[in-house]
């Protein structure tokens, strides 16, 4: 079984797991400093 983890950080997501949208493609993340985290980098890019 392979463990999803947070695509800003790769720790292990739980239920509590924050769904973000970048780029058209919805991530999920571990908490929402992390969806902001990839949030700004979108912007920036």
């Amino acid at each position: 079984m392979s463990e999803k983890t947070c695509a800003a950080c790769d720790y292990p997501l739980d239920e509590n797991a924050v769904e973000v949208t970048i780029g058209g493609r919805t991530v999920e993340v571990c908490c929402e400093e992390c969806a902001q985290k990839l949030r700004e980098a979108e912007a920036g890019a």
